[in-house]
């Protein structure tokens, strides 16, 4: 049993990271599929790399060949110039089918909250369309669907955590009474791992044992790292350009504003029971 290969798409990456190290710790053979097969692999030959052809699905089904499981991480956060959402829903479409002809007998796919065909934002209409596609698949999946995810490498709240550090004041994006329930990303990947090792379809809200307002996880981080400021209500195109400012002084983008949108519907929150169990 210790050693079944399983794959992980983006392994090298931040969510992908922690399933590996999870199922390393569980003595599986371990492979991931990866856009970065040229940079250093940081657990050396522990875990195989393999590119994700999805342009030679021949390739792609022969690097999926044998394992029990592929755990999906796959996704691009914002569309760029050269890569898009709508590209990224069709790779994932042809993984799916690559991994059904080569006999994989479960997806743990990461999707998000409240994802909807018919959302006027790209983020949550293409995780829907990925969704349809792995369920018409006839493959035996697990879909996750986390809201923030926090941890030593994640995006928004370290973004939250720098600006506080640096700024007399937060600005919110209006009120900030919109929701978030952020969960641990080794929570994530512990979720992830143990839904490898069932069999029944299944779609599992993956979120975190807090609910906060946007404003009071902004207070929270604030008290967290010994920075509590003055939170300002701003309006939200306002907030976003600072934010878009600080982001080019970075040289990082801070938020987008689809993920602005995102926050203010209030699509980061389920009515669900928690599924991790490490607070902020």
């Amino acid at each position: 049993m210790g050693n079944e290969l399983h794959v992980v798409t983006g392994a090298f990456g931040y969510s992908g990271k922690y399933i590996a190290i999870r199922l390393l710790e569980e003595g599986r053979r371990v492979r991931t599929l990866t856009n970065s097969t040229g940079r250093a692999n940081p657990f050396g030959e522990k875990v195989e790399a393999f590119s994700y052809n999805f342009d030679h699905p021949e390739a792609l089904v022969e690097s999926l060949r044998g394992a029990e499981v592929l755990y999906n991480t796959y996704w691009v956060r914002f569309n760029y110039t050269t890569f898009q959402h709508e590209a990224a829903v069709h790779n994932a479409a042809v993984l799916f089918e690559a991994a059904k002809r080569a006999g994989v007998k479960r997806v743990v796919h990461i999707s998000i909250t409240n994802p909807r065909e018919e959302s006027p934002l790209e983020y949550f209409s293409g995780k829907a369309r990925m969704e349809k596609a792995l369920i018409a698949s006839g493959l035996s999946y697990a879909i996750l669907r986390p809201a923030i995810l926090f941890g030593k490498e994640d995006i928004l709240i370290n973004n939250i955590a720098w600006t506080l550090r640096h700024l007399p004041v937060f600005g919110l994006f209006g009120d900030g009474s919109y929701r978030v329930q952020p969960i641990y990303v080794d929570d994530l990947a512990a979720l992830m791992v143990e839904q490898g090792k069932q069999s029944d379809n299944i779609i599992l809200d993956a979120i975190g044992p807090e609910t906060f307002t946007f404003r009071g996880m902004v207070h929270s981080i604030g008290e967290i790292i010994g920075r509590p400021r003055p939170l300002l209500s701003m309006p939200p195109a306002l907030a976003y350009a600072a934010g878009w400012v600080m982001g080019r002084l970075m040289g990082d983008v801070m938020i987008t504003w689809p993920e602005v949108k995102g926050l203010m519907a209030d699509l980061l929150y389920a009515d669900s029971p928690a599924a991790g169990t490490t607070p902020l």
